[in-house]
C-alpha cells in the first residue's frame, strides 16, 4: 500500500469521532508536515515526529508523534501521541452541517478494521454543542456509540478517586434553546389622583 493511502487512512480514521465526518474530505490530497518521517516498509511502520501536522480538506490532525502500522489484510492503526504536557488534537467539519468535531487527548488510536476510536488520558470530544469528557473515551463508528470512564484504559473508578468523574454537556436537538428566567415585568406606574 502506498504512502499516500497510508496516510488518507490514517487521517480518516482518526477522524472518526465524527461518524457524520465531511465526505469530500476522502477525496482531497493529504498534506503532512514533520520534522523526521521513518519508513519501515518490510514492517509496515511508518512514524512521523516532530510538531506533526496531517490535513485533508476540513480535516487537521495535530501532534507530536504519529505511528501508522498496516496488518496482513491491509488495515491500517494509526496512533496520534500528544507533545509533552500537550494533547494530540483532531478537528473536521461535519457532513452537511456547518459544525465540526473537535478532540484532544494524550493519546488518540483508531483502528480502520473495526472502526473504533480511543481517546486516552485528559479526553475530550466534542460534536457541534454536545461534548464529553473523561479519562478514556472510546467511539465506535460503526453503532455510534460512546463509551467514558473516569479511569484510564475504560476503567472506573469509584467515587472522587483517581480522576473524577466523567461530564457531558448535551444540548437540545429541536434547535430552541432553553428558556431564560427572567423576572416579571414592573408593574406600570399609576397616576396620581389630581386634587
Amino acid at each position: 500500500m502506498t504512502l499516500l493511502r497510508i496516510l488518507t487512512a490514517l487521517c480518516l480514521a482518526l477522524a472518526a469521532a465524527g461518524a457524520m465526518a465531511e465526505k469530500a474530505d476522502r477525496g482531497k490530497p493529504v498534506n503532512l508536515e514533520a520534522d523526521k518521517v521513518t519508513v519501515d516498509d518490510r514492517n509496515k511502520v511508518h512514524v512521523y515526529e516532530g510538531n506533526v501536522i496531517l490535513t485533508q480538506g476540513t480535516l487537521i490532525i495535530r501532534a507530536a508523534k504519529v505511528v501508522v502500522t498496516q496488518d496482513l489484510e491491509g488495515y491500517q492503526r494509526g496512533v496520534a501521541y500528544a507533545p509533552p504536557g500537550g494533547l494530540a488534537k483532531f478537528r473536521q467539519k461535519r457532513e452537511g452541517r456547518d459544525d465540526y468535531v473537535d478532540g484532544e487527548a494524550e493519546r488518540i488510536e483508531q483502528d480502520a478494521k473495526t472502526e473504533v476510536t480511543q481517546f486516552y488520558n485528559k479526553a475530550w470530544v466534542r460534536s457541534g454543542q454536545d461534548e464529553v469528557r473523561g479519562e478514556y473515551i472510546q467511539y465506535n463508528g460503526l453503532t455510534e456509540n460512546y463509551l467514558v470512564t473516569n479511569g484510564p484504559n475504560a476503567t472506573v473508578v469509584p467515587g472522587q478517586q483517581g480522576g473524577g468523574r466523567v461530564r457531558a454537556v448535551i444540548m437540545p436537538k429541536n434547535g430552541t434553546p432553553p428558556p431564560a428566567t427572567e423576572s416579571p415585568p414592573p408593574a406600570p406606574a399609576r397616576a396620581k389622583p389630581k386634587p
